[in-house]
């Protein structure tokens, strides 16, 4: 007891720092430690400030080029279809209009023998005989009734008597010299022709004019059909 009570009050305060030096030391360790982290830090944010944002950059590009090859693979796909799609209804109309067209080739023939049975009629026993009269009074209103049917279904006749021979329209059957008319005027029809929705069903026979320089043409073009 009296020694303790004899320690001198010197003694004490090193006693105390000697119990305070390795807390000392130890925060000293904590303050270089929170430096040391610090600095790598900054390290770190200045690598990722100064090539990462390049990195990102590339990357952006990149993905951006792709987008664009993919866009425009896309658009193409679509143009595509959309292509694809006219031309089915383009093929769906024209099935529509030319679905007849054999038949109606077929029809022709026969509207061709009631032209020629009324033309082999003479006009004088038209006048003569009634009964004559009656016969191609009747076969004139098949001829209309065929030729309104065919209009009806968009079949039109061609008759190009006195135009310029086109080799789409017509069919050359014999040249006629010395007409008088410009060469290749059409100067008789044999058979005329029929187009079908602007289609060549049947091309008109006709005789065109061999040459004659000094007769101006009767036409400078084809009459459209």
């Amino acid at each position: 007891m009296t020694e303790h009570n004899n320690m001198h009050p010197k003694d004490e305060n090193i006693e105390g720092e000697a119990q305070d030096a390795p807390q000392n030391q130890q925060a000293g360790a904590s303050d270089e430690d929170d430096l040391s982290a610090m600095a790598n830090e900054d390290q770190a944010m200045f690598t990722e400030e100064t090539f990462g944002d390049a990195d990102g950059a590339a990357r952006i590009a990149e993905l951006e080029a792709a987008l664009a090859v993919e866009k425009e693979r896309g658009l193409r796909a679509l143009a595509e279809a959309e292509n694809t799609r006219r031309r089915a209804i383009k093929d769906r109309e024209d099935a529509g209009k030319f679905a007849i067209s054999r038949f109606a080739r077929d029809l022709l023939d026969v509207l061709d023998n009631f032209t020629r049975a009324m033309d082999a009629v003479p006009e004088d026993l038209k006048d003569v005989d009634d009964r004559i009269n009656g016969v191609v009074t009747g076969v004139e209103s098949v001829q209309k009734d065929m030729l309104k049917i065919f209009t009806n279904h968009g079949i039109e006749r061609i008759d190009p008597l006195g135009e310029r021979f086109d080799a789409n329209f017509h069919e050359v059957m014999f040249e006629v010299p010395g007409s008088g008319q410009p060469e290749g005027s059409i100067t008789q029809v044999m058979e005329p022709g029929y187009i079908i929705s602007g289609r060549l069903l049947r091309p008109a026979r006709v005789g065109v004019a061999k040459g004659d320089p000094s007769a101006a043409p009767t036409h400078a073009v084809d009459q459209e059909v």
